[in-house]
Parts: C-alpha cells; sequence; structure tokens
C-alpha cells in the first residue's frame, strides 16, 4: 500500500437512513407548530343541577336567531337581510343602549374599572346554516358576528381608556369582555326539504 493514500469507507444505505432519520426527528423536536387554528368560541358552562328548571330555557328575548339558508340568504330574526348589514344588526342587539324590553335584558354588575353597571350577559347569538350553504358565506356570517364584538369593545376601550381593545392590559380587557362578552352559539348544520326516514 502506497504511503499517504487512505482508504475510504463505503457509506452502506442503513446509515444514509439513520441520518435521515435523525435529522427528521431533530427536526419535529426543535421545531414549534402553531395548534390554535380555527374559531374561538366559549362554550356555555355545563348547568350545575340537572333537576334546576332555571337553567333549562333562556327568555325568546335574549336570543338573535340568525340563520344561513342552502342559496346563502341570511335571515336575522325575521328580517332576510345582506351579510353587510348583519355587523350592525349585532351590534344594536348585543349593547341594547336604550335597554328595550324586546332587546336582551341586563343586569347590573360590579366591574372592575368600570364599577357597577348594567351589563347583558345574558344574550346569545344561534348561528345555524344549512348544509347547503357556501363555506365562505358561512365564513363571512362569522366574521360580521366576530367584527361585531370587536367593535363594541374597541368603542368601549376608546371611551374608557383611550386606547383600542387590543392596547389594554390583561385586567382591563378582562373587565371589557365582562361587559360584551362574546356568546355565540352554533347549531348543528341542516339539510331542510329531506324526506324523514
Amino acid at each position: 500500500m502506497a504511503k499517504g493514500k487512505r482508504k475510504v469507507p463505503d457509506i452502506n444505505s442503513s446509515s444514509t437512513a439513520d441520518i435521515a432519520f435523525l435529522l427528521l426527528i431533530f427536526f419535529l423536536i426543535t421545531t414549534s407548530m402553531d395548534t390554535d387554528r380555527g374559531l374561538a368560541r366559549l362554550l356555555p358552562p355545563p348547568p350545575e343541577d340537572e333537576k334546576n328548571e332555571n337553567t333549562d330555557k333562556i327568555k325568546e328575548r335574549n336570543i338573535l336567531q340568525v340563520y344561513l339558508n342552502k342559496d346563502d340568504a341570511l335571515m336575522c330574526g325575521n328580517d332576510y337581510i345582506g351579510v353587510d348589514q348583519l355587523r350592525q344588526k349585532a351590534k344594536e342587539f348585543i349593547a341594547n343602549v336604550a335597554n328595550a324590553e324586546n332587546m336582551p335584558e341586563k343586569t347590573q354588575k360590579n366591574v372592575e374599572f368600570f364599577g357597577t353597571c348594567m351589563v347583558n350577559d345574558k344574550h346569545v347569538i344561534s348561528l345555524q346554516n344549512d348544509r347547503g350553504s357556501s363555506y365562505q358565506a358561512y365564513i363571512s356570517v362569522q366574521n360580521e358576528l366576530v367584527a361585531a364584538y370587536n367593535e363594541l369593545r374597541d368603542e368601549l376601550a376608546k371611551e374608557k381608556f383611550g386606547v383600542t381593545y387590543a392596547e389594554l392590559n390583561d385586567l382591563q380587557q378582562k373587565a371589557v369582555r365582562e361587559i360584551y362578552p362574546q356568546r355565540i352559539s352554533e347549531a348543528e348544520p341542516k339539510k331542510y326539504g329531506e324526506k324523514k326516514r
């Protein structure tokens, strides 16, 4: 054998596979993946006592029915409206500024930073869509409902603190959410016009 020459060992395929596997494991361990995707919804708490009759019915005045049919036509309450009108209708319902009798009832509550005030914490926006409605129309309705809450919270934050809701600290945001809690209930989609079996 000549001096200064070394024999290079052959790399077999199992060594290559082992290296690839280790690189994959390293990537999976060191990479963070966002799992906070989807629509954020706060579900109502379960009733404390199933025999308690006060928890099983919500007064009709506290519910805003929003229905999207198979043709993507939107019904809010008893009226057909455009998606562009939904945000304002929802804001009027959620805020109930004049404390009208046909709108959600308000309760008196002591809220940090605001003191004792009337809060609309019994309202529910009930959203239901037909299975035939388009995904885009459904998302547009969702966006308008969430935007109604966001606008009300921003308006209140600017009025009280002089900044937007996003700029508030955690305690201030919690107080604003107590005044305008997001209460959207989504019913399972139905398909109307089908024959019952």
